[in-house]
């Protein structure tokens, strides 16, 4: 059925053709927009559908008018079409002439609109040797009375301009004549070469909008004529020509300036990019240009420009093959300009077509994955945990990479560099050890409006969010180096993002999703968090919201937290793919008492309001909830443990009598204590702690709020201010720029246990009656009590109750207090290999593993 293509652009022919489907061919042989179209186009299409119940309006008014405003005409000039093509076959049926001249080569259709209307064509060569150029005393001395002339401006397949002025001088001068000017590609060069200005009578313009807005599906053009001849084309055009979509696209486009501005420097800066490249291979000759496009010779001893075609095609790169153009042979073939990633992939694969006759396995970047949620909290930094445990366990080199964190829940790496402690888990997941590259930055908030910015492991400063996202470009370019060298080094990547990728008021700045999954080259599985409620309308309201570019990097949905019969999501699955295009790859079910440490404080007070009912003997232990607390993971072994109840305290009226209070980790030990003392915890701490009946922990910076004066004189988390803490350990802390993180073994002196964990501090805190009660294995002190006050105490430690042993030692001595028979021997192991085997195997038999292994080509 299919005869050699008309045109380019035939996808469905080429996809036939290679055995490969559609999206995974790149398109060089139609001449579109290479930044796709604009954003607000998706959302005002769909705005549009109620009124296709309605007939569209037949002689397109408003978008005539708009058209005449913007070209200062009269609307009787102006005419609109199905597609510029619909015009020029109207044209020489209602001009008069009995001959076409056209320059060769030139856009076919122009002689098939000449054949159709019945007129003789004669052709004007258009040489090599002159680059094509079209030579316009030459088209004067041909062009003779009965001659309709029709001219590309800029040409196709050539991309050549003509000599603005010089063509204008021509038109005027031979009234006897009328000129068409095809002017379809013009948006893509400077606006003073169009010669809609100043147009003579006997010259009609013709525009199409197909290309430069890339809505070569919507088909839209228009005609800029003397009214005589607008009149003659509306008589013949038939009603309803343009539909009620494309009507309210071309007015909208009309107003978007800036959107024809950013694709004309675009266009211009790659199109001299991609000529260079050609020019450096040997066998190719390209032709200087002036559109999206490029011309190229093929001079080869064994091959020519449609063997060259048909070896591309086999990897996936569609070319415009030019031998059916008259004046062309089949040494030629047409490119357009297409992103950077997709010209060089051009590049390559022709250098390596035309060294050996047949194109060369491509050097693939190492297999990725990413996942990102419709919101925070959706469950991709667990389910990212999942797929690397589940990976690792078929025998595959895994690892995860999470290019920006934004948490107060972090690590040290035993390099000594600082890393958000989700990415720390998943590390663990793969069995590595955790590395900084898996997350090169880490924003740790400070404020309602600034972090403290980690990079590559290192602090780097208190930043506010606008002067990180001026700064965002080069972190980005540190990003880029961590995955590359860490993806070096596995078979597969699993990546994740942060947030939304549909937050378009952080968009622009994006490092951790869309973006990072573009150079990443990764598959994106976006997840949805059903538990919460509108997980369909998420999903299909995200992939609203995505520019064109991030949606073909969506591969399928993922819900995430399923209760119930899976059945009832039937008819919700089949009506979001119908109207995303995009198909679910699972449904996880919920999974109660996960055991992992959780990334977000969300998870992780959500965890503590819904805590499990446990036995009558169970030690209450109240966590107070920082505004900027930090390291909660701290207390997640005390959580697995069956005599154990964690809650979390955020005012007097809940605290009560607890047998232990914890002060965690703060990012801002200053503001959190301004807290305390506003909202009277602190002094009812202080009651509890004379009480003597509730023994009072401090951890890191919780430790620093339990003592004395808190100096701030570097302003690291504050104005360069100070305060007094609670006064229960006589010690005073000064924070100081250099930023303490170390891993580390230390032994409890009281119990003679071994503890582990790591250091995250910025404070010194020191003190003349302080007892030792934590010494690290080089003999500093990083814990202490006060001698007749042992219930009160607090250690730089974090990962303190981890140690088992130490632990069942901590509650047992609460126990005691209270006069319960101590249990003396450890009841729940704090291991995470379990938990994760566990989760592995329960995500395993949720998501459809044999597509995973596709996408990554395993």
């Amino acid at each position: 059925m299919d005869s050699a293509p008309k045109h380019g652009g035939n996808l469905r022919q080429a996809s036939e053709t290679s055995g490969l489907p559609q999206e995974e061919l790149i398109d060089f042989s139609a001449s579109i927009n290479p930044l796709g179209f604009p954003q607000w186009l998706r959302p005002l299409v769909s705005a549009q559908v109620s009124a296709l119940a309605h007939y569209p309006d037949p002689e397109a008014e408003k978008l005539v008018v708009a058209l005449a405003a913007r070209h200062q005409i009269d609307p009787d000039q102006v005419i609109v079409g199905n597609g510029a093509s619909e015009l020029l076959y109207l044209l020489p049926q209602i001009l008069g002439h009995k001959r076409l001249l056209v320059p060769a080569p030139s856009y076919g259709d122009y002689i098939a609109m000449a054949g159709a209307a019945g007129l003789q064509v004669d052709t004007l060569p258009l040489l090599a040797k002159n680059e094509f150029q079209l030579n316009l005393a030459q088209l004067s001395k041909t062009l003779k009375d009965d001659h309709l002339v029709v001219i590309g401006h800029p040409n196709n397949p050539t991309g050549k301009l003509c000599n603005t002025q010089a063509l204008r001088e021509l038109i005027r001068n031979r009234p006897q004549n009328y000129f068409i000017v095809d002017e379809s590609f013009i948006d893509f060069t400077d606006p003073e070469h169009s010669l809609r200005w100043q147009r003579p009578a006997n010259l009609i313009i013709v525009q199409s909008m197909t290309k430069s807005w890339a809505i070569p599906g919507l088909r839209l053009g228009y005609a800029l004529a003397d009214q005589k001849v607008v009149a003659a084309m509306r008589r013949l055009r038939p009603d309803w020509s343009v539909n009620t979509i494309a009507q309210a696209v071309g007015i909208r486009a009309l107003q978007d300036g800036d959107f024809l501005k950013r694709t004309r420097d675009y266009v211009r800066q790659q199109r001299l990019v991609l000529f260079a490249k050609l020019k450096e291979i040997r066998g190719l000759h390209p032709f200087s240009g002036d559109a999206n496009f490029l011309l190229v010779r093929i001079d080869h001893p064994t091959m020519d420009a449609s063997t060259l075609s048909c070896n591309l095609l086999k990897k996936g790169v569609v070319i415009r093959s030019c031998d059916n153009f008259q004046g062309l042979d089949n040494r030629y073939f047409r490119v357009a300009v297409r992103t950077v990633e997709e010209q060089q992939r051009l590049c390559d694969e022709l250098r390596a077509c035309l060294q050996s006759g047949i194109p060369k396995k491509k050097a693939h970047k190492t297999p990725a994955i990413m996942f990102q949620g419709t919101g925070s909290n959706a469950g991709k930094s667990v389910l990212t945990a999942a797929l690397c445990r589940i990976l690792h366990q078929d025998g595959v080199s895994v690892a995860p990479f999470k290019a920006q964190n934004m948490s107060l829940n972090s690590c040290v790496t035993f390099q000594g560099g600082e890393m958000g402690r989700a990415q720390v888990l998943q590390a663990q997941a793969c069995r590595l050890d955790a590395n900084v590259r898996m997350n090169p930055v880490l924003l740790k908030p400070s404020s309602a409006t600034g972090s403290q910015v980690i990079v590559c492991g290192k602090a780097l400063e208190t930043m506010h969010f606008r002067d990180y996202a001026e700064r965002r470009t080069g972190i980005f370019t540190q990003v880029q180096q961590c995955y590359d060298n860490l993806a070096g080094e596995h078979q597969v990547m699993v990546l994740v993002g942060a947030g939304s990728p549909a937050e378009i008021n952080l968009k622009s700045h994006d490092i951790v999703n869309m973006n990072m999954a573009r150079y990443a080259d990764a598959k994106v599985l976006l997840v949805g968090d059903i538990d919460r409620g509108g997980v369909f309308a998420s999903f299909v309201g995200t992939m609203e919201l995505l520019n064109e570019w991030e949606r073909q990097l969506v591969s399928g949905f993922v819900i995430n937290r399923f209760r119930g019969d899976k059945t009832l999501l039937g008819d919700a699955l089949d009506l979001t793919t119908r109207h995303t295009g995009k198909p679910f790859w699972g449904t996880v079910p919920y999974l109660h008492n996960l055991g992992l440490p959780e990334e977000d404080s969300v998870d992780f007070k959500d965890g503590l309001l819904d805590a499990d009912e446990k036995g009558s003997d169970t030690l209450d232990i109240a966590l107070i909830d920082l505004p900027h607390i930090s390291n909660f993971t701290d207390v997640d072994a005390l959580r697995a443990e069956t005599d154990v109840h964690v809650r979390r305290v955020c005012q007097v009226a809940d605290l009560g009598q607890p047998d232990a209070v914890i002060l965690p980790g703060t990012k801002n030990v200053i503001y959190d204590l301004d807290y305390l003392v506003k909202s009277g915890l602190a002094d009812a701490i202080r009651q509890l702690a004379e009480a003597r009946a509730t023994e009072i922990v401090g951890i890191c910076g919780g430790y620093q709020l339990l003592g004395g004066k808190i100096d701030d004189p570097n302003a690291i988390e504050s104005f360069g201010e100070s305060r007094q803490g609670l006064g229960l350990l006589p010690m005073n802390t000064v924070l100081q720029p250099d930023k303490i993180m170390t891993r580390c073994q230390a032994t409890h002196l009281s119990s003679d246990e071994l503890l582990h964990g790591y250091e995250i501090h910025h404070g010194t805190s020191t003190g003349d009656n302080l007892k030792p009660l934590i010494h690290r294995e080089d003999g500093a002190v990083i814990g202490s009590c006060m001698a007749g006050r042992e219930h009160i105490w607090g250690t730089y430690l974090h990962g303190v109750f981890d140690a088992d042993r130490f632990r069942r030692w901590f509650l047992d001595r609460l126990r005691q207090r209270k006069g319960w028979q101590v249990i003396g021997r450890v009841r729940s192991p704090y291991d995470l290999e379990p938990a994760l085997d566990r989760l592995a195997d329960h995500v395993r038999s949720a998501l459809d593993m044999d597509k995973i292994y596709q996408v990554l080509r395993l």
